[in-house]
């Protein structure tokens, strides 16, 4: 079992290279980053966890920039997005951004996606959220086409680009993996549709559908899918483990340096690393 860490990287926290550094040195295998671009003022979306929406979804640093940070000041820590909202997101650039960060960590990141849950975010971005599953599997897609070919095109609804060059290419072949976020109704046909690994969050029944994820791969002639339990709290990794999850990622408090250091090396305790 690999184990990873996620936390908001905002302005007001631990540095993303001090942390990095720090969780490196703990032990942990990975560093996840979430992604929201802003938050707007005027808000029906629910938040994910109920209650008022936490002061740090307001204040997170660009995933990218601060998982460059994480990668220069490390050697072996991966870093990934957790979860990149592609959906507000030009499918062009956010393809070189990924390639760039993957080239330049040494083939280091993991690309976790997903549609995201705000929908007044998503509509200040010319998105429409009934149409954002779509849009995210095409745009997934296009930068696949872009990582993976010389010379690249994508023709679809909502993406469509006709023989483009774009360097440069990921240094993991044939591309990063592509983490598809998710616990919805079909977020296991997303993830065999078009994505290499699931990442769920725990929820009740989580386990049930880990066995359907590998048996509907087993079904459509693939190798067991990969899966990263996204929240996971200690005692139950065993669980996860024996249900087929390769990795498990614990939340940090986005607070102090010195709150969260000390739950890193808590983890790190109860962990065993």
């Amino acid at each position: 079992m690999k184990h990873g860490l996620a936390i908001f990287a905002t302005d007001e926290g631990i540095s993303p290279a001090e942390l990095a550094r720090f969780a490196e040195a703990k032990g942990f295998e990975s560093l996840f980053f979430p992604e929201h671009t802003h938050i707007p003022g005027a808000r029906t979306s629910a938040a994910p966890r109920g209650g008022e929406l936490p002061r740090e979804y307001s204040h997170t640093l660009d995933p990218f920039v601060a998982l460059m940070a994480a990668a220069q000041a490390t050697s072996e820590l991966r870093v990934g997005t957790g979860i990149c909202l592609i959906v507000e997101r030009d499918p062009i650039t956010t393809a070189k951004t990924v390639a760039t960060l993957d080239f330049l960590s040494g083939g280091r990141f993991l690309f976790g996606v997903g549609a995201g849950w705000n929908l007044e975010e998503m509509r200040n971005h010319g998105t429409d959220p009934e149409r954002r599953f779509a849009l995210m599997r095409e745009r997934v897609e296009a930068m696949k086409a872009i990582w993976t070919n010389d010379q690249a095109s994508y023709r679809g609804e909502f993406v469509e680009f006709e023989g483009i060059w774009a360097w440069p290419k990921p240094a993991q072949k044939p591309h990063p993996p592509v983490m598809i976020a998710g616990n919805g109704p079909r977020a296991i046909n997303r993830v065999l549709a078009y994505g290499d690994e699931w990442l769920p969050e725990p929820e009740e029944g989580l386990v049930g559908r880990m066995w359907e994820l590998r048996e509907a791969a087993q079904a459509a002639g693939r190798e067991p899918v990969p899966i990263t339990v996204y929240g996971a709290k200690v005692e139950n990794v065993e669980v996860y483990a024996k249900a087929g999850a390769h990795r498990c990622v614990y939340w940090l408090p986005a607070s102090d340096a010195e709150h969260t250091v000390r739950r890193v090396e808590e983890l790190a305790d109860a962990l065993r690393l």
